[in-house]
């Protein structure tokens, strides 16, 4: 609620037109009257006031170009301005309007008459100022429950990546790692202004977090398959590759049973995209080059890049440069060749991922053999009872 009575300046070059209209108008407002434009910028300089009366034929800076100057500056845009003069002919109200003045009061005017201008201006800025605040509420709420809704997505995407990694026990992190990767490709392709028009068009948010389904049809693969301590049977794979296809298919069934599956968009291109290659002979669908969406493309990078770095059963662990090195041979058979450029100059952001990874697992390996040591040295009784 306001506090205290309206403020209003009163600008008029001529002494007796400022008395008389202090005079008129102090029983109802608190009035400033200034002699010049000069001086109601000083004012405005301490503080704003609910209206402004502006007298037009003024030396120096006449009330025509000390409202151009007003409209121009944001902190003073919004003041109501009605403009006092003797003129009475219809194109110099015209001006006066068209320049922003609310109202255009001809001299001599009378108390009644400008008071109840001045009240019905004063009552429409009170009017646009509760809309305003109305419509900042509004949006605030908007903003809040929009935030909501993509954390409760996120918080789903979450949980079932984690599903999914929890039973692939061989490719722990792979999910948080081949995301970060993901955003390092396309914060980089922003930097370098690379294929922006495609990526113009997406919601960076919710392509970051789709990255995280890419491997959900993993879940429907058979523990045997998934966690085999060696390297798979050309049969073994051909079922494996059928996650593609099993993950898209989930995606889909979620999709049609919400209308709020935007955030989905980008999940199904990652997972049915990302094992494609650039000289088709990925799967499942064998495209080849830019038939394959950008989206599948980046993904391609990071999930290579991550199975590189990251020890199997029926292989080492690579270095980062070794890991960096193959990436190259992959240029224009596996990977987009622009996108191996991309990588190559953010490839010192994923080393920085790999190594916090690995300083991760010397220390959880380092845990588990203190433990076995420690397990070792108990009775049976006490070994029975941990």
């Amino acid at each position: 609620m306001k506090n205290g009575r309206d403020k209003i300046i009163l600008v008029d070059d001529n002494m007796a037109n400022l008395s008389m209209g202090k005079n008129m108008l102090k029983m109802f407002y608190e009035v400033y009257p200034v002699p010049s434009a000069e001086k109601l910028f000083e004012c405005l300089a301490r503080f704003i006031p609910d209206l402004i009366l502006l007298d037009i034929e003024m030396p120096v800076m006449d009330g025509y170009d000390t409202i151009k100057r007003l409209k121009e500056m944001e902190a003073f845009a919004d003041i109501p301005v009605i403009f006092l003069t003797a003129k009475n002919d219809e194109g110099s109200e015209l001006l006066g309007l068209n320049l922003g003045a609310v109202d255009y009061v001809s001299k001599p005017f009378s108390a009644p008459l400008l008071l109840k201008r001045i009240e019905t201006h004063l009552l429409i800025a009170a009017q646009k100022k509760a809309l305003k605040l109305n419509n900042d509420d509004l949006q605030a709420t908007v903003l809040q429950k929009t935030r909501q809704v993509t954390g409760l997505q996120n918080a789903v995407l979450n949980i079932v990546a984690e599903l999914v990694e929890f039973r692939d026990s061989i490719t722990g992190g792979h999910v948080y790692r081949t995301q970060k990767y993901l955003q390092f490709l396309i914060e980089q392709l922003v930097r370098e202004d690379v294929y922006t028009e495609e990526i113009s068009g997406w919601d960076l948010d919710f392509v970051f977090s789709s990255a995280q389904l890419h491997d959900v049809g993993k879940i429907a693969i058979s523990d045997a398959i998934l966690n085999k301590p060696g390297k798979l049977t050309n049969e073994e794979f051909e079922t494996m590759k059928t996650h593609v296809l099993i993950g898209v298919d989930a995606i889909e069934r979620i999709e049609a049973t919400t209308a709020q599956h935007e955030f989905l968009h980008h999940a199904k291109i990652i997972a049915s995209t990302h094992h494609e290659k650039w000289d088709g002979s990925g799967y499942p669908w064998g495209l080849s080059g830019k038939s394959i969406p950008l989206e599948g493309r980046l993904m391609a990078v990071a999930d290579v890049y991550d199975a590189l770095i990251s020890e199997r059963p029926y292989k080492k662990a690579f270095t980062t440069d070794e890991a960096e090195f193959i990436m190259e041979e992959g240029r224009g058979v596996h990977f987009d060749p622009v996108l191996v450029d991309v990588f190559h100059s953010a490839s010192g952001r994923f080393a920085r991922i790999v190594n916090q990874y690995r300083e991760e697992l010397d220390m959880m390996n380092s845990l588990k053999e203190d433990e076995g040591i420690r397990l070792n040295c108990l009775t049976p009784q006490q070994y029975a009872a941990v």
